[in-house]
Order: structure tokens, then sequence, then C-alpha cells
């Protein structure tokens, strides 16, 4: 395949990587020299990671990232908070939705409530199990979670 070309064209020379430093100093960008030395851009861009050749200063404190706003509320309040904000004119109790048929997959069934509790592949991960409403997968308090009327994306601005 490569019998016609001569091994040097894929090899870095010595007289190569000087002409890569002088035009790495001189300012030059990856694909200027990988046109001037005969390489592609991602060998240049390669060589100069080998050689630890950086255009940044090297003492430069990373640009800092933008904090991310973790909630620290439980998940039971959450819920409640949702469901306030659903359903406002509706009496809630300041307690979370009681699961209290919980179930795993294989008991699943028509009649149990498929809302899962906790992480997938957790010791404690089940489902609800409660009583799901006619023709609905989840019981009331997690169908009102399941199906909110409008886009999730205004609930979260608030």
């Amino acid at each position: 395949m490569f019998a016609n070309i001569p091994m040097t064209k894929f090899t870095w020379t010595t007289e190569r990587i000087e002409l890569l430093k002088s035009h790495f100093e001189a300012g030059l960008s990856c694909r200027q020299i990988a046109a001037h030395i005969g390489v592609s851009r991602n060998a240049v861009i390669g060589k100069l990671s080998r050689l630890n050749l950086t255009r940044g200063a090297p003492d430069a404190e990373p640009r800092p990232r933008a904090a991310k706003e973790r909630g620290t509320r439980s998940v039971p309040r959450l819920q409640y908070r949702m469901l306030r904000a659903l359903y406002p004119d509706e009496p809630f109790e300041d307690v979370p939705i009681a699961s209290e048929a919980r179930c795993s997959l294989f008991e699943l069934s028509d009649e149990r409530c498929r809302w899962p509790i906790s992480t997938p592949g957790a010791a404690d991960f089940c489902f609800c199990g409660n009583t799901p409403l006619d023709g609905m997968p989840y019981c009331s308090g997690h169908t009102r979670l399941a199906h909110r009327p409008g886009s999730r994306a205004r609930f979260a601005r608030g």
C-alpha cells in the first residue's frame, strides 16, 4: 500500500522536529505547520503534545467552572412541592406519597403502581405497589407527578 512512498515521509526526523519547533515558536497554527512539513494536522498536534510544547502559559490557572446548584431537598419534600405547585387548590398533607405496598420487579402487575422508588441497582430499589388509577400505570399521587400539564422546563424555572 505504501510501497512507492519513502519511509521518511511517515517518521519524525530531526530536521522535521526542528522545523516543527521553529514554526511553532514563530506562532504558526497547527494547520499551517502541517502544510509546511507535509504531515497531517493531528500528527503536528500529537508531536507538540509529546514534546510538551503548548501555547498557553503552563502556570496559568484553569478557568473556573460554573458551580452547578445541587438540590439539597429530600425526594419526599420535592414531591410535595411539585404536587402543591400543580394542584394548589387540593388539600395535601405535608408528607410524601405513602408507598405502603412496595414490590419488586417480579411482583409488578397491572394492579400495582409502577413508580420506581430509590435508584435502580441499589439494594433498597423497589416499586410503589399501591393500587393504580383505572387505565394508568401509577397510583393517584404518582399519576399527578408523572402527568403534569404544560412543560417540565416551565415548572423548573419556577
